[in-house]
């Protein structure tokens, strides 16, 4: 599929094609690439930590094994046939006239596919086909989503992405001030909130500003006169005074 960039959204409407009209696959075999893994940090190596992407919930929730191929050269196969594409797609698509996604998608489910293993696809040599089935009540729009944790605050509101979500539990959950929960955020936008696997109802709220004091008013001072040794008084002398001093000392008077 093509897309403007290599994105999770992006990797996760490949995957979520794939499952729909296949299957589950028992692994998937990738790169390096951030999208998919991340090295640990040296710290969580000691701590045995292994860090996971959002793509690489999504592969877990689903059982999806991912391997990571440490070289171009370890995924042969697979770059081999991106060569083949970068030649003969570039050239079908140019001489179509194509050039926006959109078309360039449709270009490649509807034609270009189809012909291109009508005359290379090879059966292979072992028949056995490791997906498995994919349940009718599973929601796949809520496994390729986005997922993230918060606290909730003393007001049982939290904030996601600069949004603020008044949480509404029923009287069986237990969800209070410091609990954390999960928010999840679909391909469409549609966000939901889940605390230990059962969905919290919630309604979008404005900034809850914090209660200001009243603001005492300010204090004035009352007008004093200046006293009679002011600096502000004697200014005028004092400038008098060196004014005759640097006459003085151009005419040679004043040493």
């Amino acid at each position: 599929m093509f897309s403007p960039e290599e994105t999770t959204w992006a990797a996760a409407d490949v995957r979520e094609a794939w499952v729909r009209t296949h299957g589950i696959p028992s692994a998937l075999y990738c790169d390096w690439k951030s999208v998919y893994q991340r090295r640990p940090t040296t710290r969580k190596a000691l701590e045995g930590v292994e860090p996971e992407t959002q793509f690489g919930r999504m592969c877990r929730r689903l059982g999806i094994r991912i391997i990571a191929a440490s070289s171009p050269e370890a995924k042969g196969r697979v770059e081999r046939h991106h060569g083949t594409h970068q030649d003969r797609l570039v050239k079908k698509m140019r001489l179509n006239g194509i050039a926006d996604y959109e078309a360039a998608n449709r270009y490649l489910e509807q034609e270009y596919l189809a012909m291109h293993n009508a005359r290379l696809a090879r059966e292979p040599a072992a028949g056995a086909d490791f997906h498995r089935r994919l349940a009718k009540r599973l929601d796949l729009r809520w496994v390729f989503c986005l997922e993230a944790e918060r606290v909730v605050a003393n007001d049982r509101v939290i904030r996601f992405e600069n949004r603020f979500l008044q949480l509404r539990p029923k009287r069986n959950q237990s969800l209070g001030a410091g609990a954390r929960v999960i928010v999840q955020q679909a391909r469409d936008g549609e966000l939901r909130v889940m605390h230990e696997d059962r969905e919290v109802a919630f309604e979008r709220i404005a900034r809850p500003w914090p209660k200001q004091r009243p603001t005492a008013a300010p204090r004035t001072r009352a007008a004093r006169p200046a006293a009679a040794d002011h600096p502000w008084k004697r200014y005028p002398a004092v400038k008098k005074r060196i004014s005759e001093k640097a006459a003085l000392t151009r005419e040679g008077l004043w040493k």
